[in-house]
């Protein structure tokens, strides 16, 4: 393995060309000019090395906004890279972007993943939710492949002991423990509904605010889910009005979450609500429209990118490069 500038590199080394020795007797003896060192070194030392570096988000389906976002991130990361003209090992290297959609779906992330592999990928960014991020990452730790997802929280997903495997935010103890704590100290509802839509992502969010729902002496009143395709939340809605909470943690995409707090609004269900990081989104605001009002409220899994030193100008270099606002 060739190291990086930094030392945290993961660059694949060139072999490196062999040479014949001779007998120094049968060479007769010439004066010649003394050749620079540079022409004596092997030509590998001076050809460029590409590094391929994977992506896997869903850029098909109902969250291909936020997939589509993550694939953009890499791309403007690895064009910084690649103007900085980074020499790793005496060589050129070049970094190249490998994407790949994993569509959300947890069979197809491990069929993707076993692709950048055999593509020769340094290293992977995504996935980009629990579901997928599980079972593509036994795939790459199998492989020596390092991968660091931007936003899959549960936290089965490093529990596993994989050593190739890292994350970029926090996990849903933390964020659960949050939202729970959150709804009963701060916004008074003790009487909570619970709401996720069977991903690993949403019920493993969903499982943690329970616990800290109790935990802070509130009481769950209702634990409903969906699915991450469902559009029509109604009739769980009817039966959470029935049971009269003071609040409602909604844990799955934004595109549900809008959908949810529409329907929630028309069955006049006036309650204070909170849905966690996947919803915390543009899109989210924009389909939710009128829905929102001073009670509602999503969470973030780590510092928000407005906040962070280089934040608000990484933001404006996004727009103009890609003419489209961040989305997570």
């Amino acid at each position: 393995m060739l190291p990086s500038p930094t030392g945290r590199g993961f660059c694949r080394s060139v072999p490196q060309p062999t040479y014949r020795e001779y007998d120094h007797a049968t060479i007769p003896a010439i004066d010649l000019p003394r050749v620079p060192d540079v022409f004596l070194q092997p030509l590998a030392a001076h050809a460029d090395l590409t590094v391929k570096i994977g992506q896997v988000s869903p850029l098909t389906g109902e969250l291909s906004h936020i997939g589509k976002d993550d694939e953009n991130g890499v791309r403007l990361a690895i064009e910084d890279l690649n103007s900085k003209r980074i020499r790793i090992g005496g060589q050129n290297v070049t970094f190249v972007l490998d994407s790949q959609d994993d569509a959300a779906d947890p069979k197809t992330a491990v069929t993707v993943a076993q692709k950048l592999v055999d593509d020769g990928v340094a290293g992977v960014v995504g996935h980009a939710n629990s579901g997928t991020s599980i079972p593509a990452s036994r795939i790459y730790s199998d492989a020596g492949v390092p991968m660091i997802t931007e936003s899959a929280t549960n936290p089965k997903l490093t529990q596993q002991g994989f050593t190739t495997v890292f994350r970029m935010v926090a996990n849903d103890v933390r964020q659960g423990s949050v939202i729970g704590l959150y709804l009963v100290r701060d916004l008074g509802a003790h009487k909570v509904a619970i709401v996720d839509d069977r991903t690993a992502y949403g019920q493993g969010l969903a499982d943690e605010v329970e616990k800290s729902v109790k935990a802070a002496g509130g009481n769950v009143v209702a634990r409903e889910f969906g699915t991450d395709k469902t559009t029509n939340w109604m009739a769980i809605l009817t039966t959470i009005k029935s049971r009269q909470p003071e609040g409602i943690a909604f844990t799955g995409g934004d595109t549900q979450a809008a959908a949810f707090v529409q329907q929630a609004q028309k069955l006049g269900l006036k309650v204070k609500f909170i849905a966690g990081d996947e919803a915390c989104t543009p899109q989210f605001i924009k389909l939710a429209g009128s829905s929102m009002n001073n009670d509602t409220y999503c969470t973030l899994a780590g510092v928000p990118p407005a906040k962070m030193p280089q934040g608000p100008e990484f933001f404006k270099r996004y727009q103009q490069r890609f003419g489209v606002p961040v989305q997570l």
